[in-house]
């Protein structure tokens, strides 16, 4: 099959996967269809905000520019201050179970911003009510837990989206595009890659107990993980570096720089993964730095693939990787490029103007969470340094050529520079966006399904997941995805589905 085939296979990644099941004015227009919890495209959606501080703050207000917002929940105060101040005439609650029944029949959809943990439990609850939800990447910490609801969002035939906003950029849908029109040929390797985050890594102790702050209701922060003693390592943000509550710069980064390998490659499930190095194993948090090797079979036209995962890279790391023939390039591009071929750039919220920020001297590093927010790790060790992969972004080797992408899919070119001068961008193919949050929005109202609804967002939410498992337990792991087992580790299988605690189990 000729790269042309795949790509006319492949058109409707982004279209009308309901295409002829919707009927031409909306499933709003349809009385009968209006029970389903869908609306006339100029009515407004009643969302509630579960997480309304730090990035479900930005997703608040998203959802306010066009929709209205009707109930508010979070079990942390001081996280949320500002964003419950402007939105102070709107219900709150301090448990989303509470919110749900009370509010349940004003409420049309949800935005799901807190921590990796308790995403599959919070999303499951919203999507039985019949709500439609909206849930930050990276969907959620583990495998099972992302199939459980791809076969929620088809039981309770709700509108869904995983917030990872790249995937709405107009630079990840030519990436996929320069891809298939063969213009690197066969993609047979792909290199990712994430800075070092703020968060904690490499400990071989938990962290040391604290009194509970006032406004903190750490119980209900906890929810489905086994009670422990409050400490400031875990709130307000750096719970992403333990494995009981986060998913490391996997859930981070990752799930953005992977986004345009994942599509431009058609990924479905590994058959193999391996962590082939590490530094500073924890049993506790994820590890200062590792490269994870993954392994995809042939995909219709496309070539069996080898990826692989750079974790917390510095260009100064001694196994950072080198681009073959590339000495004397910068491997990522800028974001928001494509100016230079004669195309505007439409992308989602977020993703404007970047670049690499060099290392802050010892306590001016400031984390992702913000002012106040303690900061881990030793930095990202400087700029880029020329022919070697380090940053947030992704590089194809093909058989024809090179692409590299950086950030959530930002920004994109062809090495060498020369070549990317020259080069004429392939005919459009996909859809385009009109934004992250307007997609789901659309499809919460009877739309085409959003461009990361969970039959799109839950296989690459589980590939991921499954390289965090590789971090944990040595050795190549064989992977059977029909059964959700490896069929060579009883110890790597104790970690696809997570332990709960009593009542917090998940059934669909």
């Amino acid at each position: 099959m000729s790269h042309g085939d795949v790509s006319r296979r492949r058109f409707f990644f982004f279209g009308s996967l309901l295409a002829g099941a919707v009927p031409a004015a909306g499933f709003g227009s349809v009385p009968s269809l209006r029970a389903l919890g869908y609306k006339p495209y100029y009515d407004k959606l009643n969302v509630a905000a579960i997480g309304c501080g730090g990035q479900g703050a930005a997703d608040l207000n998203d959802a306010a520019r066009t929709e209205n917002i009707v109930a508010l929940c979070d079990v942390d105060l001081n996280r949320s201050a500002a964003t419950l101040k402007r939105y102070e005439k709107v219900p709150l609650y301090r448990d989303f179970r509470v919110m749900l029944d009370k509010e349940g029949k004003n409420i049309d959809a949800c935005t799901i911003a807190i921590p990796d943990f308790m995403h599959a439990a919070v999303a499951l609850a919203c999507m039985q009510r019949g709500k439609h939800v909206y849930v930050e990447k990276p969907l959620t910490r583990t495998p099972w837990e992302a199939r459980q609801l791809l076969e929620a969002a088809a039981k309770y035939k709700v509108a869904t989206q995983m917030g990872n906003q790249g995937f709405s950029h107009e630079c990840h849908r030519v990436a996929a595009e320069i891809v298939w029109s063969g213009a690197i040929g066969d993609v047979t390797e792909a290199h990712i890659s994430t800075t070092p985050g703020t968060h904690p890594t490499g400990l071989k102790e938990p962290p040391p107990e604290e009194a509970v702050p006032q406004g903190l209701n750490w119980e209900a922060w906890l929810g489905s993980a086994p009670m422990r003693p409050y400490s400031s390592w875990y709130v307000p943000y750096n719970w992403r570096g333990f494995y009981d509550f986060g998913t490391g710069q996997i859930g981070n980064w990752a799930t953005h720089t992977a986004g345009p390998v994942h599509h431009a490659l058609q990924l479905g499930a590994p058959s193999s993964m391996e962590c082939v190095s590490i530094e500073g194993k924890s049993a506790i948090t994820f590890p200062d730095r590792a490269t994870i090797r993954l392994d995809f079979p042939a995909r219709g036209g496309m070539p069996a693939v080898k990826v692989f995962y750079h974790d917390s890279t510095r260009p100064t790391d001694p196994d950072a990787y080198r681009v073959p023939g590339m000495e004397n390039e910068t491997i990522l591009p800028p974001p928001d490029n494509l100016a230079d071929k004669g195309r505007p750039t439409r992308q989602g919220r977020g993703g404007g103007p970047g670049g690499f920020p060099g290392q802050r001297p010892p306590g001016e590093r400031m984390g992702a969470g913000g002012p106040g927010v303690k900061v881990f790790g030793a930095g990202r060790g400087g700029g880029p340094v020329p022919g070697v992969l380090s940053g947030n972004g992704a590089v194809f080797i093909g058989t024809k050529g090179i692409m590299a992408t950086c950030n959530r899919g930002e920004g994109l070119w062809l090495l060498p520079s020369v070549r990317w001068k020259e080069y004429v961008l392939p005919p459009q193919l996909l859809t385009r966006s009109p934004g992250h949050m307007l997609d789901w929005v659309r499809a919460s109202k009877g739309g085409d399904p959003s461009c990361s609804d969970f039959s799109i967002a839950v296989p690459y939410a589980e590939w991921l997941a499954l390289a965090g498992i590789a971090f944990r337990v040595p050795g190549k792991l064989d992977w059977d995805s029909k059964t959700m087992r490896f069929t060579n580790s009883a110890e790597a299988n104790k970690y696809v589905k997570p332990v709960f605690r009593q009542g917090w189990e998940l059934k669909v």
